[in-house]
């Protein structure tokens, strides 16, 4: 299902969806496609010009939140609740990415990383869920609420050469598959809980990323770009589009059997 296409099964009917992370990148594609399929969609981020500049641009609430304090995340949620009345789908999207070798990270590298990517995604989780589980089902049989973690296909394994120089982002990514498997067991019939694992991205996230390991590498700008990119067997790069449509299969009726799985969308470069 395109996020333009027809309604079907799948699409979503009104829906209130927060998502983190949505000033830019895949956060704000994922905040456009929801919109645009008539979801009331509540958008977070930590930088809170790109957070309004994103709730203007969908004539919706905006929040400006940091993942990793508890009681910011607990804001988001009770904001929304207070705009919408409830919160159906949570799309655990913030994080942050660096190239860095192995033998050069530090503790505070460490410590940041997984202090975003997994603790936000924690704690962000953490709040949903709380409401999610106090609040009832849109209709009868179905969950009462959905949370979505984006992780990565950096969190499986192999990654091939860029391992080296992102161990503390797959560690994080792998933990964030990890709890999305613990939240699922914990919320289960309740609320569903699945990973999002994306591969190359096309945004302003991997743009640094060639950036800064083409300079590790002494190689051309974008050259570690087209290289990766040369591997996908789609032939082509990913789109935050790409990773909107299968968000939005997640959230919807088709998918409220699936729970604990976290799902490649990469174009085959890794296969399962």
């Amino acid at each position: 299902m395109q996020g333009s296409g027809a309604m079907t099964r799948a699409a979503i009917d009104g829906p209130v969806v927060a998502i983190t992370g949505a000033g830019q990148g895949i956060g704000r594609a994922l905040a456009r496609a929801f919109r645009a399929q008539g979801a009331r969609v509540v958008v977070s981020d930590i930088d809170a010009a790109s957070c309004a500049a994103a709730a203007d641009e969908l004539q919706t609430l905006g929040v400006a939140a940091d993942v990793t304090h508890a009681r910011q995340c607990a804001t988001l949620v009770e904001r929304t609740v207070a705009s919408f009345g409830r919160l159906d789908v949570m799309i655990c999207n913030a994080g942050i990415m660096q190239l860095k070798p192995l033998l050069e990270l530090d503790g505070a590298d460490w410590d940041r990383m997984l202090g975003v990517n997994v603790k936000g995604s924690f704690l962000t989780l953490q709040a949903a869920a709380r409401q999610m589980l106090a609040q009832p089902p849109r209709a009868e049989g179905r969950p009462r609420g959905k949370i979505l973690l984006m992780a990565s296909i950096a969190g499986r394994s192999g990654a091939g050469p860029i391992a080296s120089v992102i161990p503390h982002y797959r560690a994080s990514k792998a933990a964030v598959i990890s709890l999305a498997q613990s939240a699922a067991i914990t919320f289960a019939p309740q609320i569903t809980v699945n990973a999002i694992c994306p591969g190359l991205v096309e945004t302003d996230m991997w743009q640094r990323m060639d950036r800064d390991w083409t300079a590790l590498q002494g190689v051309p700008r974008g050259q570690a770009w087209q290289q990766r990119v040369a591997a996908v067997p789609m032939g082509r790069a990913q789109t935050p589009d790409d990773v909107a449509d299968l968000a939005m299969f997640l959230a919807s009726p088709a998918a409220d059997y699936m729970t604990g799985q976290s799902i490649n969308i990469d174009g085959g470069l890794m296969m399962s």
